[in-house]
């Protein structure tokens, strides 16, 4: 039976795969790192490493890029959640990429709506990572291209299959008998596609990271929930804790929980154990699992808590 120590995953252990994604070979995405930390992600490369393979009701992932590198214009059916844990990141969206648009920094939170295609870039002077977390086990199943990206990968030796996975002809290898590369979206299926405008993005499904320190002094901050300040109902909900934010009591969730540190350092105990998490760690906490959690040391502290719900994952919730 494995243990809360077991089930940590160390943001200097983590494994990228560079040919996660059909842009994998386009100039401008073939620098970006994918990362799949709990649960399968939704990759389309048979070498991606999942680090923790518990389903859980929700998917921890991560994306690395270094300067001017972008990932390009996709759709999920479930929750695609980021927050910035390095760099500085530009988000947009729409079926051209020209929607709307808005720019991250350290420790921001968006919870991107499903059905609209997005992008992003990172815009900073360093390497940056930004964390993530995808609605359901199977992470709705994986994403939608817009049909400009399959085309421009295609020009660059990779397709897509229908089956959802890649073939890099770069490698010699072709799409297996049976098997038809992924049909393009047709003008009909693109018109379903919202262009969210950029007012309601903003309002709506982001929040910041300054703003969130001061709502979660005394008591976590509700980030992404129902009654939390972006109001969704993903098949997980998200709090912001800063020090002052919980006692530093042993408790227990009856849900899994993931903690995922943006600033300083966090003590976390167990019965039988206790460690040290540090900014990009990942720790799974299953259900029932007694805990204690509080900062280890003075100066800036700042983490992520996501926990699983009951709801299940699927389109974004509009309040109805």
């Amino acid at each position: 039976m494995s243990t809360i120590q077991d089930r940590i995953v160390r943001y200097g252990e983590l494994r990228p795969c560079k040919t996660a994604f059909i842009d994998a070979h386009t100039p401008g995405s073939d620098q970006k790192e994918n990362f799949t930390i709990i649960g399968g992600g939704v990759s389309e490369s048979p070498d991606q490493h999942v680090h923790i393979t518990d389903q859980i009701g929700f998917n921890i992932g991560a994306a690395g890029q270094p300067p001017k590198c972008r990932n390009s214009l996709h759709s999920h059916t479930t929750a695609e959640v980021f927050f910035v844990l390095k760099g500085r990141w530009r988000f947009f969206w729409g079926r051209h990429g020209d929607a709307g648009e808005f720019v991250a920094e350290e420790g921001d939170i968006f919870n991107i709506p499903t059905g609209i295609f997005r992008g992003f870039e990172n815009i900073g002077t360093d390497y940056g990572m930004i964390m993530a977390v995808l609605g359901g086990d199977d992470a709705g199943g994986g994403v939608t291209w817009a049909p400009q990206v399959i085309e421009d990968a295609r020009d660059h030796g990779l397709v897509l299959g229908e089956n959802g996975v890649l073939y890099d002809s770069k490698k010699g290898v072709s799409l297996p008998d049976g098997i038809n590369p992924m049909p393009l979206l047709s003008e009909e299926e693109l018109a379903a596609f919202p262009e969210v405008p950029v007012e309601a993005v903003v309002r709506d499904y982001v929040a910041r990271y300054w703003d969130l320190m001061a709502l979660a002094r005394d008591k976590p901050a509700k980030v992404i929930g129902a009654d939390a300040l972006l109001k969704d109902k993903p098949g997980f909900c998200v709090d912001f804790l800063t020090r002052g934010s919980l006692p530093a009591d042993m408790h227990s969730h009856d849900q899994h929980t993931v903690l995922m540190p943006v600033r300083g350092h966090w003590r976390l105990r167990w019965e039988g154990g206790e460690t040290t998490l540090n900014p990009g760690d990942t720790a799974l906490i299953k259900a029932g699992e007694t805990h204690s959690l509080e900062p280890s040391m003075t100066g800036e502290a700042s983490l992520y808590r996501v926990t699983a719900t009951d709801d299940p994952a699927g389109a974004t919730w509009t309040g109805n």
